[in-house]
């Protein structure tokens, strides 16, 4: 069988500031802010030699809306090291504890 790497995500924002503050504090990281034609951004650090995939997080008036309909990104709690009580304290809105347990946290800004 073939195998698929997934190299890009992005993931929509209503309020970039307060999900950039949620995703560095949470993975001690920097994002990098762009701007794109209409699109503010907002890029995951990537290294090349380590692989993997990177995105962005991204607002756009018209054509980025954050919804629990869409394409949902899971992030390792493992990767981050934070209990989900640590979380709550930068913004994260609580959906589905057995989907954190297992797979990841999910949240919408």
């Amino acid at each position: 069988m073939k195998h698929v790497n997934v190299c890009w995500f992005e993931i929509p924002v209503k309020d970039m500031k307060r999900a950039v503050t949620f995703y560095e504090k949470i993975f001690d990281c920097q994002l990098e802010l762009h701007q794109i034609e209409e699109f503010d951004m907002a890029w995951f650090p990537f290294d090349h030699e380590k692989g993997g995939a990177s995105g962005s997080l991204v607002k756009s008036n018209e054509l980025y809306k954050p919804s629990d309909k869409g394409v949902v990104v899971y992030f390792s709690p493992v990767l981050c090291g934070y209990s989900l009580g640590e979380i709550y304290c930068v913004g994260f809105q609580y959906f589905s504890h057995s989907i954190f347990v297992v797979l990841g946290v999910s949240v919408y800004f």
